[in-house]
């Protein structure tokens, strides 16, 4: 009998074969018995997700660590999968800072692991613990396949705000010095000064993650110093928000920054005289500060500014700059004489915001005259106290 063209009985018309398998059956035994062999010591291979995927989870549980996270808590992004480093997955750094851990932070850290595990879950991954010397350490998995660590843990609370002890009543001045990120020695030079000051960092310049650090480390509060479009006669950053954008790409480039400059508890705008006079743009921005519980202070570098009302609008803790620049001439002489113009604008206001930038001229004039801010009652204080 023949099928598929091969002889599985004997034939019976060439004696010599008799009781011999045909050549064609032994083969197709062969075959059949490799076939079973190669399925019994085969591991089935899990499909690997797609690193672009993997990586617009990632900023799904970032956006839900900021959201459970408390104000200050530096969360880090990795976006280290990718298709030539298979074993690689991505990160997620999440440091609260605390004296010490107690009930508080406990509670804090439980309800980001369940805002993440929220956002896990909805994506079909599962939980893997992990030892760890310093907090908590656990992998997610999709199909047994890592995709993401997380690590939680906690870091030395930053240092009080030197100079918060005086009454509520008095007349309080906060200092922002812009521009951050390009020159450590100026950075240094602002660390030296004993003082609440305010640092705004840009992101992706050469110094921007070790200056925003060190600043934390140091009890200085720091900035997003958030790049947007100004007048074409002024030097535009390689990135900026610009009117016309859509909401995603907002959202999607503050997200960026905010990676560039870790642990910052607020924004302020860099140039943006275009940016900020957009009603859609501003309106856009402002729910993207609020859900990840950042506040905002308008540089006022137009008259034609709507960014303030937005805020306030949108729910955004947020204050403006009420006081001259410091600095349009950075000379000893006037920068000195605004400072006394801020300290004045603070005394007869209640409070007042000045900003300025770290040119040498600047440093200098600050040292001379914020040892008489006291003597003259007001306090220094840092940014987040002014908004509301």
């Amino acid at each position: 009998m023949v099928r598929a063209g091969v002889s599985i009985g004997t034939d019976s018309s060439n004696s010599s074969n008799s009781g011999k398998p045909h050549s064609g059956f032994g083969l197709l035994v062969l075959l059949l018995l490799i076939g079973v062999a190669a399925a019994g010591c085969k591991k089935t291979q899990p499909s690997r997700v797609a690193p672009s995927k993997i990586h617009a989870v990632t900023r799904e549980l970032a956006d839900a660590a900021r959201s459970a996270a408390p104000p200050g808590s530096d969360i880090r992004v990795g976006l280290q999968a990718s298709t030539a480093s298979p074993k690689n997955t991505d990160q997620l750094d999440i440091t609260l800072f605390a004296s010490a851990p107690d009930s508080a932070t406990r509670s804090q850290i439980a309800k980001i692991q369940q805002s993440i595990g929220a956002v896990a879950t909805r994506n079909g991954l599962t939980e893997q613990p992990s030892e760890s010397r310093e907090g908590i350490l656990f992998f997610y998995l999709k199909a047994g396949v890592p995709t993401h660590a997380i690590h939680i843990h906690i870091a030395p609370k930053l240092a009080q705000q030197r100079g918060n002890t005086g009454s509520s009543s008095e007349p309080r001045l906060a200092i922002i010095l812009d521009d951050l990120g390009s020159d450590s020695a100026a950075a240094a030079a602002i660390f030296a000064l004993p003082y609440s000051l305010t640092i705004s960092v840009l992101p992706n310049h050469e110094h921007s993650v070790e200056i925003a650090n060190e600043a934390q480390n140091r009890g200085y509060q720091v900035l997003l110093h958030l790049p947007m479009q100004s007048v074409a006669k002024e030097q535009p950053e390689a990135q900026e928000l610009r009117p016309g954008m859509p909401v995603e790409a907002v959202s999607s480039l503050v997200e960026r920054f905010l990676q560039e400059v870790p642990g910052v508890v607020g924004v302020n705008n860099h140039q943006g005289s275009q940016a900020t006079s957009d009603s859609a743009l501003m309106s856009e921005l402002m729910p993207v500060l609020r859900d990840r519980h950042l506040f905002y202070i308008d540089s006022r570098t137009t008259a034609a500014t709507v960014a303030y009302d937005a805020a306030q609008k949108d729910g955004v803790p947020s204050a403006f700059r009420n006081v001259p620049f410091l600095d349009d001439v950075a000379e000893v002489p006037a920068v000195r004489k605004q400072l006394e113009l801020a300290l004045r604008g603070a005394r007869e206001k209640g409070q007042a915001i000045a900003i300025g930038h770290p040119h040498p001229a600047t440093l200098q004039a600050l040292r001379e005259v914020l040892p008489k801010a006291q003597a003259q009652g007001v306090r220094l204080v840092f940014a987040s106290e002014l908004v509301h």
